[in-house]
């Protein structure tokens, strides 16, 4: 392998990998954590996202998938209101 065809390789894959990482990074916007009761049961779930409603319905369903059974109950779940939703920095 020529030198500048390797150099060129490796900038190129270097520009790669900080670009994934300063994507990944940019993602983490808004976490909260979102605590759910269903069916008398509870769950907490922390979730990150680019909004604010993306990251309470990412740890609404997270919390309900621990508490529900099956899809249907899943989905009842998602569509009750929190009990409580608390934003970290």
């Amino acid at each position: 392998m020529k030198p500048v065809f390797a150099a060129i390789l490796f900038a190129v894959m270097a520009a790669l990998l900080a670009l994934i990482v300063y994507s990944s990074l940019g993602l983490r916007q808004f976490t909260c954590e979102v605590c759910m009761e269903f069916q008398g049961r509870s769950n907490c779930a922390t979730a990150s996202g680019t909004s604010k409603e993306e990251a309470v319905r990412t740890a609404t369903d997270t919390a309900c998938a621990t508490i529900s059974a099956g899809m249907t109950e899943s989905i009842q779940c998602s569509r009750t209101p929190p009990v409580s939703v608390t934003w970290q920095e």
